[in-house]
């Protein structure tokens, strides 16, 4: 009866004490992992709480990733909108550029048709009044040429005549 026949069905004797033992610590030690593995599954809130934690790592996670693709899309877009505005600016210098240019010329024209215009004007006037000053008789020629020649006394002289003129028939009319 001291024969005994192990699990596996080999006789177990005084050697086979030794064995048993060391069996037996193994099962109780893989009996134990199974006890804490079933308590882990049976513990519900332990088990949400390992959850709720890992949820939280991966919200804070995603919270700086998405955090960082944000500051670069800012960024991104910052750069756009400058490179944008830069073109923007350069088109309206450009066209600023033009305009001044074409305004330039265009007075350059008028500056050059007006001088054009004044000495057609100055060369007929210049003709008008040869005729003017040959036709008058010889003795009145010089003072017809001086005033063609002068305009401006010529026109004040006139001007305090004709008020000479008014004055005398103004005081005639009075009675005086």
């Amino acid at each position: 009866m001291t024969d005994r026949t192990g699990p596996d069905g080999r006789a177990t004797g005084s050697g086979g004490t030794a064995e048993l033992r060391r069996q037996i610590v193994e099962t109780r030690h893989q009996l134990g992992q199974t006890v804490e593995e079933l308590a882990a599954k049976t513990d519900i809130r332990g088990r949400a709480r390992a959850r709720a934690a890992d949820l939280r790592d991966r919200a804070g996670a995603m919270t700086v990733q998405l955090r960082s693709t944000a500051a670069q899309a800012s960024h991104t877009v910052q750069g756009k909108a400058k490179g944008a505005g830069h073109a923007v600016q350069d088109r309206a210098k450009g066209a600023g550029h033009t305009l001044q240019d074409k305004a330039k010329q265009t007075g350059h024209t008028l500056q050059d048709k007006a001088r054009e215009t004044g000495h057609t004007l100055q060369d007929r006037t210049t003709h008008a009044r040869h005729p003017v000053e040959h036709r008058v008789p010889g003795p009145l020629r010089v003072p017809v040429q001086f005033a063609v020649r002068h305009p401006r006394p010529v026109v004040m002289v006139a001007a305090g005549a004709t008020l000479a003129a008014a004055a005398v028939l103004t005081w005639r009319r009075a009675g005086h």
